[in-house]
């Protein structure tokens, strides 16, 4: 039986490879619905290739131009959160892709776990947010989230046939991105064009800051907690430049299992969507002869501040991880736009913790207002 598809973000680098996954298995899989906020062009080029029934322009000035271009070939055109929110629970859909950036992704995975789906979870943010009310939803409407992050995959995919066997700890590895082994002093002058070349994966602008600073690696620990039902104390961070191991479990007799393979995000894309199948691929294959030496160190949590800050907003809870990810996401915003540097990103998300108002038990209402007051005090503390 084909699975039908929606993607949510099918523009960017997570949208983009999952459709290259679908036109490589035709007869795998059925495209229903794609969406897109701002790229407008590539949307409409995505749709006249694939014919989906349902396309969605988040930014509602461009929905004409969308309309107009796909109407006469009988696609279906709805703009803004409330197309993203429809497309998210099509009854005809099998598989909800949520590869939205940032915070944006919140709302409509809600939707996706209210109508029961399989959600393909690319949007980490969903979980750092809000992954007490996420976890206790998709319980609630019989959901299921499976992890696209290549990290969260290879964990994973670690414990497929493990049911029963307790974790000890799961070991997240991390590149260390473009600056590892920098000091305070080299990142005090470093540019967004050199935070933008990650040496090992090719993803969208704001991931790849977040990689720079270990942010992203963070978010994912935070992502891991709801994920896999951890405390903060069974994840670890390790430093692994060469991208090869993507992550590890170690169970309580001391074993360790690990997930490895080249750095492509479209094989952790492919095992979500097909899940629990594995399907032949023509993906380039790893060969231990070409990596006669595998790293690894310990991150540098006093420079690359970000990693100790989303720990600390693990262990608090409530909603301390949502202004983490609000105020960092202004950072970065701003950091791109060449407002603060590179070091100032871990200063606004610190002030940002102390600042906006805790609240140790958050619903849904509250977590909208915690990402609404965080980034007004961000942009205040910035100005």
């Amino acid at each position: 039986m084909k699975k039908t598809i929606s993607i949510l973000g099918s523009t960017g680098s997570i949208g983009t490879q999952a459709l290259e996954v679908i036109a490589a298995n035709p007869e795998q899989f059925v495209l229903e619905a794609i969406s897109a906020y701002n790229n407008a062009d590539l949307l409409i080029q995505q749709a006249l290739q694939f014919k989906p029934n349902v396309v969605v322009i988040g930014n509602d000035n461009k929905y004409e131009q969308v309309f107009e271009a796909l109407d006469p070939h009988d696609i279906k055109v709805f703009a803004g959160e409330s197309g993203l929110c429809h497309i998210a629970e099509i009854e005809a859909v099998d598989i909800v892709l949520t590869a939205l950036v940032g915070y944006a992704g919140l709302k409509p995975t809600v939707h996706a776990i209210k109508a029961g789906k399989v959600i393909a979870l690319a949007n980490k943010e969903t979980l750092v947010v809000a992954g007490e009310l996420i976890t206790e939803l998709t319980q609630e409407y019989k959901a299921t989230i499976l992890p696209v992050d290549s990290e969260h995959s290879a964990i994973f995919q670690c414990l497929t046939g493990e049911v029963g066997n307790p974790i000890e700890k799961i070991i997240l590895t991390a590149s260390g991105g473009p600056f590892r082994g920098k000091d305070k002093a080299f990142l005090q002058s470093v540019k967004k064009e050199a935070a933008l070349k990650h040496p090992n994966w090719e993803m969208g602008a704001k991931i790849t800051i977040d990689s720079a600073s270990l942010m992203n690696k963070g978010l994912e620990v935070i992502e891991a907690k709801w994920l896999f039902g951890l405390t903060a104390d069974q994840i670890e961070v390790i430093v692994h430049p060469q991208s090869i191991i993507h992550s590890m479990v170690q169970f309580e007799d001391g074993s360790i299992k690990a997930q490895m393979g080249l750095p492509d995000m479209k094989l952790p894309i492919q095992y979500a969507m097909t899940y629990p199948d594995r399907i032949k691929t023509t993906f380039p294959r790893f060969d231990f002869t070409e990596y006669p030496s595998l790293t690894f160190e310990k991150p540098d949590v006093e420079t690359f501040r970000n990693l100790a800050l989303s720990f600390a907003a693990m262990k608090q809870g409530g909603n301390l991880p949502c202004i983490l990810n609000a105020a960092n996401e202004i950072a970065v915003s701003e950091f791109l736009n060449d407002r603060i540097g590179f070091l100032e990103m871990s200063d606004v998300v610190e002030k940002c913790m102390d600042k906006v108002s805790f609240i140790a038990h958050p619903n849904m209402e509250d977590y909208v207002e915690t990402d609404k007051e965080t980034r007004k005090i961000a942009l205040d503390i910035i100005s």
